[in-house]
């Protein structure tokens, strides 16, 4: 962890308009002495470059000032463009929530790895469903409970809720690792350790597989994106705030393009015919950290997948807010299958959220109620269905 330390001792320099001591940082880290060896299913967030000594026998020879100087101004560029995909804090929120039987502490692990995470299990003789949420970089599963006020609807909703906890060892930011190719396929990295989480609790409270649910914040979002697209016959239905499309991006690089709204000539990256689960997507029209342009390339890969139906487009108000509303109705069923909220002067943060939690904003619609609403009327849709029948 000595890298990651070092990185962010020199983010602190830069803010500090103190460059130099940046790259002596960067450099220090970066020396063969004190750098550990990556793991090579973990390559480090963003990868300094400082200029290169010149070797000429067994004589080293230090760099040119010129040389000195480009190295300096790639380092310093780089890390004026280091951020993570939500708004870096000096530290992870020390939101605590003591340990209860109805929300514990476990763990899970699975050939592909493990994760902690903590589980809240409503009042009821039996829960009706569960929603695994997954929180937004520089964030934690306690966190991001109190922030989205999740528990306490699912409690009036008979809903198991699991939140897993990324760790700071698998991405220095604690963000999901939505943009690496290994985190995106089906059997193996991240998705596969949140799938078999999931499917583990399913399991042992015999839920219902129509009422299995995923939903997150910013890179939280794009990682259900991913376990929407890659496990179609696990989640029935996704919630997606802030976030990013399945395949949006390869590496870090990308990430930030496609953060900034770039990546709207991407391929259709959902694997087989589309995004398949129902979807529901929040955005704010005044997000500065992940462009709203991800919102609308999510509801083209869920609509791509419906076929023929019919969309409904309306202006809401609440919570001192307005939001453009689309609503997709396939025609195969006459249900909604896919949902979109442009949330008017809303940054980037969960809408209708607790300020006790990290990037909420207590105005505009409830997000969190909104995503339950969606959930649950698909079962609701499909029941219907099949009593018309």
């Amino acid at each position: 962890m000595k890298d990651a330390t070092a990185i962010g001792r020199a983010l602190d320099a830069v803010r500090s308009s103190n460059p130099l001591e940046a790259t002596r940082l960067i450099q220090e880290a970066l020396r063969g002495s004190g750098r550990p060896e990556a793991h090579a299913s973990e390559p480090p967030l963003l990868t300094f470059r400082a200029a290169e000594t010149k070797r000429r026998g067994s004589a080293e020879l230090h760099p040119s000032k010129s040389e000195w100087l480009a190295g300096l101004g790639k380092t310093i560029a780089a890390l004026r463009a280091f951020k993570s995909p939500i708004d870096i804090k000096s530290h992870i929120p020390g939101v605590s929530i003591p340990e209860s039987p109805n929300f514990a502490k476990r763990h899970f692990a699975c050939a592909s790895g493990q994760r902690d995470f903590r589980l809240f299990v409503p009042a009821c003789v039996k829960p009706r469903g569960l929603i695994v949420m997954l929180h937004g970089c520089r964030q934690t599963g306690e966190d991001f409970a109190v922030g989205t006020n999740m528990n306490a609807l699912a409690e009036a909703h008979d809903l198991l809720v699991a939140y897993p906890r990324q760790t700071s060892a698998a991405n220095t930011m604690s963000c999901w690792n939505w943009f690496r190719p290994q985190d995106q396929a089906r059997l193996g990295g991240e998705a596969g350790i949140i799938a078999g989480l999931t499917r583990e609790v399913c399991a042992e409270f015999e839920v219902p597989p129509d009422n299995v649910f995923v939903a997150g914040l910013s890179a939280g979002g794009a990682m259900a994106a991913v376990l929407g697209s890659t496990y179609p016959d696990l989640y029935s239905a996704v919630g997606i705030h802030s976030g990013l499309p399945y395949k949006s991006a390869h590496d870090v690089n990308s990430a930030f393009a496609a953060m900034r709204g770039q990546n709207r000539n991407r391929p259709h990256a959902s694997e087989g015919d589309g995004f398949r689960p129902r979807l529901i997507v929040l955005h704010g029209s005044a997000d500065q950290t992940v462009d709203a342009a991800n919102a609308t390339l999510l509801w083209n890969d869920a609509v791509r997948s419906k076929g023929q139906g019919e969309v409904l487009e309306l202006t809401v108000s609440a919570g001192g807010r307005t939001a453009d509303r689309r609503i997709f109705s396939a025609s195969a069923t006459n249900a909604s299958s896919v949902e979109q909220w442009i949330i008017h002067g809303l940054g980037h943060a969960w809408s209708g959220g607790n300020p006790n939690g990290s990037y909420t904003d207590g105005d505009g619609p409830d997000a969190s109620a909104e995503m339950i609403r969606f959930f649950l009327a698909g079962g609701a849709s499909r029941a219907n269905k099949e009593d018309d029948a």
